[in-house]
């Protein structure tokens, strides 16, 4: 995922592009408004500051939403209702006030994401996200998972594992995005207790070789004879 960051304080960039890095997102800084609306090309979510040095970040928000629907979070210190408010009737997705905590806004990354889905998809008329892996089926708008034609009970928790494996393709999903995607945070333990969810989502799905295991990097969904 390619995130646009639009904050004017070198502090603060240094410290969180790394961070995000490291959530396996790729990242291009700009330090001023001017020209944003031309370096939307390719970016998957845009990490907004209002208080830029030369066009209030609320009128770059504008800007933005009149170009292109690409998610917006507006990451900044004015955390007043009017300002929260505002922000959000300017077109932003989000808003977050500093400071923050980097597994929550890596959540909220994610969560802006998958709401629009790629290109602005997810929308309205948009056809329902559906993902077929062997005999397994994963309705992520109607939260149903099916196995064999046979309805599955999952908990919240249990389903938001498995649609963020599901939506990922084939794809690895890192420990790192799973614990702040679905739980919001990270805490000592969380990767206990996404391998406890990991397990009961096996046994109930029947399927155990569906939810692979990458050693020492997360998880994949995939169908069977691939990486164990």
């Amino acid at each position: 995922m390619h995130i646009l960051l639009v904050e004017d304080d070198d502090r603060i960039a240094a410290a969180l592009r790394p961070a995000l890095h490291r959530y396996g997102m790729t990242t291009t800084r700009l330090a001023c408004g001017r020209g944003v609306v031309d370096h939307l090309a390719g970016a998957d979510v845009v990490l907004l500051d209002l208080g830029l040095p030369d066009v209030d970040g609320v009128d770059v928000c504008r800007a933005i939403r009149a170009v292109s629907e690409v998610p917006i979070i507006v990451v900044s210190a004015r955390g007043e209702v009017d300002d929260r408010i505002l922000g959000l009737h300017s077109g932003a997705d989000d808003y977050l006030v500093k400071p923050y905590d980097i597994g929550e806004l890596v959540a909220r990354v994610h969560a802006v994401y998958r709401r629009r889905g790629p290109l602005g998809a997810g929308g309205p008329g948009s056809p329902a996200e559906v993902v077929h892996i062997d005999d397994l089926t994963v309705d992520v708008d109607r939260h149903t998972v099916t196995v064999a034609g046979r309805e599955v009970t999952l908990t919240r928790k249990e389903f938001q594992v498995l649609a963020l494996l599901a939506g990922a393709n084939g794809a690895v999903c890192t420990r790192s995005r799973i614990v702040p995607e679905v739980w919001g945070r990270s805490w000592p333990g969380a990767n206990r207790t996404l391998d406890v969810h990991v397990a009961t989502l096996r046994t109930k799905l029947g399927r155990p070789e569906l939810v692979q295991t990458v050693r020492g990097v997360g998880y994949r969904l995939g169908a069977p004879g691939g990486v164990g």
